[in-house]
């Protein structure tokens, strides 16, 4: 396979920028230099730019404009809403001590919960099933009035499940407490309301979607004070400091439109091409076993794992045969560890390390796709020889 035939099936980890997207960028790179925040009007024609990007992605989401912070990522929005929303809970009532995430979240928010362990709070990780979901029932009974802050996925960036949230919500408020999601994986794949999830908090990355990568955003309910994680300007309602990315609030609305308006065609499509690609897999490769739930998972997300086999090389052997897949988080695939969400799951860290996802995008085809499975046979077999 030549450079110009590779298939690229890693678009959980970052996706190809749009056209359409790379055109409104242009055009705002070309006519928009003035820093939003000046008088002139150079600078008030760059916020005008900033402030429909923010209206189009309130529209995008079902939300108000003024609930809608712009980011540098995903990453960055997780830190901000689970440190800064713990500070604001506890701010009035220092009991509030207690937060609960689970076991399979993403390293971002992991890792801000383990900050707070530093400063405090006690952090509570809920186990999941075999097939990562969460059950209403643990976060029912690990609620407490010490509790501040709940932080659940909404879709789990490596196995692709979809997590109960509106229940997850509900139960939250019923104790007054407040609920963030993350919902990187989830903006541009699925429909998603914040106004009738009811989330307090919800973070999401414009690269996922065909989008600029170095912007996301942050949805915060109106009326939630919470402190800034980057402090030294007014930017963003006072609440985030720093010189706004126009373009790149440019790049990521225009991305969330398109997804948005071709989601439901899009939907349907990708669903069919990912449950023929596990059908296929799962009937032709004996030892393969799909990782996640088998309806509940995101539309482009199909992630297995083989006996006897070592991922990293199947990866690499993939990537000489021309297809770009990955095993699991971009951000932590410089670790020698095993996955901690398939172990999470019940997985061996033997069998964990076994692991290949493949996420498709609006770019790829049936044919595309369909094409990896005697690839994936054939170096399946050949790894397993070689125990």
């Amino acid at each position: 396979m030549s450079e110009n035939q590779r298939i690229y099936l890693d678009h959980a980890a970052t996706s190809r920028l749009r056209p359409e997207v790379l055109e409104a960028m242009q055009s705002a790179l070309s006519e928009q230099f003035g820093n939003p925040s000046s008088v002139h009007k150079e600078g008030q024609k760059g916020r005008r730019l900033l402030e429909e990007g923010r209206d189009s992605i309130a529209k995008s989401l079902d939300c108000q404009p003024s609930e809608v912070y712009f980011t540098s990522g995903g990453t960055e929005s997780d830190n901000w809403a689970i440190r800064c929303l713990a500070e604001y809970a506890t701010r009035d009532d220092p009991s509030k001590h207690r937060v609960i995430t689970s076991a399979i979240e993403h390293p971002a928010v992991l890792e801000s919960c383990r900050y707070l362990e530093k400063q405090g709070f006690e952090v509570v990780y809920l186990p999941v099933d075999q097939y990562g979901l969460i059950s209403p029932d643990s976060l029912a009974k690990a609620l407490t009035p010490e509790t501040c802050l709940v932080s659940i996925m909404y879709a789990n960036n490596e196995i692709g499940t979809i997590e109960p949230i509106s229940e997850l919500v509900d139960l939250t408020h019923q104790q007054g407490v407040l609920f963030h999601t993350d919902a990187v994986q989830a903006v541009g794949a699925v429909p998603i309301s914040f106004h009738k999830l009811g989330v307090d908090a919800g973070s999401f990355s414009s690269h996922k979607f065909g989008g600029p990568s170095g912007i996301g955003g942050l949805y915060l309910r109106n009326n939630l004070k919470v402190p800034s994680l980057i402090v030294g300007g007014a930017q963003e309602y006072g609440l985030r400091a720093g010189t706004e990315n126009v373009v790149g609030a440019v790049g990521l609305s225009k991305a969330l439109e398109i997804s948005v308006a071709e989601m439901s065609s899009e939907t349907k499509r990708i669903s069919e091409i990912r449950d023929l690609l596990i059908k296929n897999v799962l009937s032709s490769i004996p030892s393969a076993k799909l990782c996640g739930h088998p309806m509940d998972r995101l539309p482009g997300n199909a992630h297995f794992v083989f006996d006897g086999v070592e991922g990293e090389a199947l990866l690499l052997y993939l990537n000489l045969e021309g297809y770009a897949c990955s095993s699991g988080s971009a951000c932590s695939s410089g670790s020698h560890e095993s996955s901690h969400v398939l172990q999470a799951i019940g997985l061996t860290p033997s069998m964990a390390r076994s692991a290949l996802r493949i996420t498709i995008g609006h770019e790829n085809t049936e044919e595309d796709v369909l094409s990896i499975v005697p690839v994936i046979q054939k170096l399946v077999a050949r790894l397993q020889t070689r125990r």
